[in-house]
Formats: C-alpha cells, sequence, structure tokens
C-alpha cells in the first residue's frame, strides 16, 4: 500500500485532490506536488494550512510511493516511463492516454508496478467489467455536454465545426472510442475508461451531443449481453474547468484512499 503520494499537475483536479489532503481526508501524506506552472502551483499551495513541498518530477517521483497524473495526457507516457523505472506506482486520470499508447499498461504488467485508473466522471465499469467476464453484444455511450465545454475539441477544430450561437442540439461526433479519445482528448476520458472495462476502444461505440442551456455533462452507457441489459445514466456538475466532472476530482479522491485501506469493496 502506498504511504505517500506525489501529485503531478495543480490544475483544478490537482488543486481538489490537495484541499482533501490539506483537510486530513486523503488519509495519506502528500510528498509533493510538481506543476508546468509553478508560479500557479506556489500561489495555490500558499492557501493551504499545511502545504506539501514544490519538487521537480524527478525528486517528486524518488519521494512518493504512488504518483498521480492530474496534468493531461500528453505527460503520461514519459510519466509512466521514469515511474516504473523507479519501482513506483502510477494513479493516471487522463485515461485517454491509455488508448494513444497501450504500451503504458504493459510496462505496468512487466514491472509488477501498479497502474490505477479511476472511474472518473463515469459510473457501472464494476457492472461492465463482470458483464464482460461473458459475452457482451454491444457497448454504447452517448454523452450530452453544453457548448461551452467541448470548445476547442480537435475534431471540430478539424472538421470545421462551430458550436457558436448553437440553438438546439448538435450531435458532433459518431464513432469508436478511440476516435473519441483523439477527437475529444480533454472531454471523452469517460469513453476511454468504459472501452478499457469492456469491449476495447475499437468496439465501444460513442456520440457525442453538443445541446445549448445543458448545466451538467450528461452520459448514458447501454451494455447488452448474456446476463441481461445494463443501462447508467450519469448527470454531472462541471467543476471550475467546464471541460471536467466534480464528480472525476471525487473518484480520484476515493481512489487514493482505497490504494491505502486494505478494505476494498466492488468489483
Amino acid at each position: 500500500m502506498a504511504q505517500s503520494i506525489g501529485i503531478i499537475g495543480c490544475g483544478a483536479i490537482g488543486q481538489a485532490l490537495l484541499r482533501a489532503a490539506d483537510s486530513g481526508q486523503l488519509n495519506v501524506a502528500v510528498a509533493g506536488v510538481t506543476s508546468r506552472d509553478e508560479h500557479r502551483a506556489h500561489e495555490f499551495l500558499g492557501s493551504l494550512d499545511s502545504p506539501p513541498p514544490y519538487l521537480d518530477r524527478q525528486e517528486l517521483i524518488s519521494q512518493s510511493d504512488l504518483l498521480v497524473e492530474t496534468a493531461g495526457g500528453h505527460v503520461v507516457s514519459e510519466l509512466a516511463k521514469e515511474t516504473f523505472a523507479a519501482g513506483k506506482d502510477l494513479m493516471v486520470i487522463s485515461i485517454g492516454a491509455l488508448l494513444d499508447d497501450p504500451g503504458i499498461i504493459r510496462q505496468a504488467r512487466e514491472t509488477g508496478c501498479r497502474l490505477l485508473a479511476p472511474s472518473g466522471a463515469i459510473a457501472g465499469l464494476d457492472g461492465i467489467k463482470s458483464a464482460c467476464a461473458g459475452q457482451v453484444d454491444s457497448v454504447t455511450m452517448v454523452s450530452r455536454k453544453p457548448p461551452i465545454g467541448l470548445e476547442g475539441a480537435p475534431h471540430l477544430v478539424e472538421n470545421g465545426i462551430s458550436l457558436e450561437g448553437l440553438e438546439e442540439e448538435k450531435v458532433v461526433f459518431s464513432g469508436t472510442a478511440r476516435e473519441a479519445v483523439k477527437g475529444f482528448p480533454a472531454n471523452l476520458n469517460v469513453s476511454a475508461a468504459v472501452s478499457l472495462a469492456g469491449l476495447g476502444p475499437e468496439r465501444t461505440q460513442v456520440t457525442i451531443i453538443a445541446v445549448p442551456g445543458l448545466a451538467r455533462n450528461c452520459h448514458d452507457i447501454e451494455v447488452l449481453g448474456e446476463f441481461g441489459v445494463l443501462r447508467v445514466h450519469i448527470e454531472n456538475n462541471p467543476s471550475e474547468n467546464p471541460k471536467t466532472g466534480r464528480l472525476t476530482a471525487l473518484s480520484i479522491i476515493r481512489s487514493i484512499q482505497d490504494a491505502v485501506d486494505p478494505f476494498r469493496i466492488g468489483t
């Protein structure tokens, strides 16, 4: 079990973890934090009652048992290589990076280091995992998001799709989970999680709908198989970052608590 964690990134999720640690909610020591924006990180750390130190990445890895990535998919491949080389465990929030570089999962298995991927803004992964131990025919996911939460997504930019002034809901994507993560890297880690828990990124079908006036990020998952039918509906309030739901930070807090607790419930 982890005795200390190191936090990579100091955005909305990283700050939520640091506040939880500062209040004693995590039940584990924070060895330190690092971020690409050191000034912003220092500014936030100064607002805490008992701030952990700011460390460079190599020092943070050496001082931590479990590294928690909250910085974005672009850091995951290199971070995983460095973390596993040091014999440390890694929790990845940007799960879409595991679809881009499946070698990360192989590295974890080869080194024996734990690679943890929290549920994030989604629910029902335990049911999907259980169902896929048997015969499953299909896994589909429909995500509805306010236009502001989709702004700047590569799929929209590359296809010249504008959501400005949108007055009615619009389907902006339909395809596989792998394509969804590539086209919406800041939005669709949920589809990566669903695909890794189930049939894989090529056999998981995703639809994304922009809905003007929508206040929450909504996800509907349906799994059909020999067990029967599983349907999950989530309405997630956005965090300070409109691309990230509040449930994401709460999921990571609980995942860290579970990582240091001998008792585990759920599949």
